[in-house]
């Protein structure tokens, strides 16, 4: 059902947008399109195929990456108030795009300097994990919060120093998310770590099972923690930093859309990442059409999913709440 709920919810977003364009017209295009031949109507082609179709794609690739990374980090920490930012993979995604904004580069040059700082930062709390030895969990959580401060101060520095004509407005309009301007060249650097984080994350799903009981019961299951969390945090660092690289900062997808999933199938990971995956592309799917039409000027899409998100999970966490006593 939500398959079949996904493939309408594109359908829907396909025919939604400033350009009117009728289902008779649009199947139209895309036969023509099939076949090879020119386009009946240029700027409905256009509208269709360069600007709908590339952010549709973002938008679902990006509502399943951050909903399954916030499932499978809630697994592995047993914690339900974790999201896809907890190791800091937010904070260092947007510390360097906006140095990469604030050194005039280009559009492909924030999303690589997104990336590679999302990693950089969880890197590090990997390698402060290894340093101060302890409990492993609780590690990662602080050292998560200490590299988090960290990039989040360098970014409120670069706000500081950026031009407040130019480049501020910038950096503050791409910290707030959009998927305004994304295009087919967005797609293809994008699928490429994601596909591995997707691979790395849903081949851990029995093993997550066997976490979310605790380490000493997954050992005794003949689970290699270490491995599988050092492949977990992999995956979903993956995931997320590919996610803030081309989107900007989306919050409270990881953290709300786990639950509503585990309130419709249950805590048994085999069905519920999948099942996540669908859920959070539809989910944000759905809040992005509202972004683009519900005022005349294009509202960004972490505001949005901040404001839907609140109380949507004071409702899930409410009756929820017993899945995790």
């Amino acid at each position: 059902m939500l398959s079949l709920g996904l493939v309408f919810v594109c359908a829907v977003s396909f025919l939604l947008g400033r350009y009117f364009a009728p289902p008779a017209s649009v199947a139209e295009e895309i036969s023509r399109l099939a076949l090879g031949d020119a386009a009946g109507d240029p700027k409905l082609a256009t509208a269709l195929f360069n600007i709908r179709f590339p952010r549709i794609v973002v938008v679902t690739l990006v509502g399943m990456a951050l909903s399954v990374a916030g499932a499978s980090y809630q697994g592995m920490f047993k914690n339900p108030l974790v999201s896809p930012d907890l190791l800091g993979a937010s904070a260092g995604a947007s510390f360097g795009a906006c140095l990469a904004l604030l050194l005039n580069l280009g559009n492909e040059f924030i999303q690589i300097f997104a990336f590679v700082a999302g990693l950089a930062a969880v890197g590090l709390v990997m390698l402060l994990n290894r340093v101060v030895r302890g409990d492993a969990l609780l590690g990662l959580i602080l050292g998560g919060i200490l590299v988090g401060t960290l990039f989040t101060s360098g970014t409120s520095i670069i706000k500081l120093v950026a031009d407040a004509d130019d480049k501020l407005p910038a950096i503050t309009f791409w910290l707030m998310g959009s998927f305004a301007g994304v295009t087919l060249n967005d797609v293809l650097p994008l699928f490429v770590p994601m596909a591995i984080g997707f691979v790395l994350v849903l081949t851990q799903r029995w093993n997550l099972n066997a976490m979310s009981f605790g380490e000493d019961e997954a050992r005794a299951l003949g689970v290699n923690t270490k491995a599988v969390r050092a492949l977990v945090i992999l995956g979903a660092t993956l995931l997320t930093a590919s996610s803030i690289a081309v989107a900007g900062v989306i919050g409270w997808i990881g953290l709300v859309v786990p639950h509503l999933t585990r309130a419709l199938v249950g805590p048994n990971y085999r069905i519920l990442l999948p099942t996540t995956m669908l859920t959070g592309a539809i989910f944000l799917l759905i809040v992005d059409n509202f972004a683009r039409l519900l005022y005349s000027v294009e509202i960004p899409i972490g505001l949005l999913t901040s404001i839907l998100g609140v109380p949507f999970f004071i409702f899930i966490y409410r009756k929820n709440l017993r899945g995790w006593s």
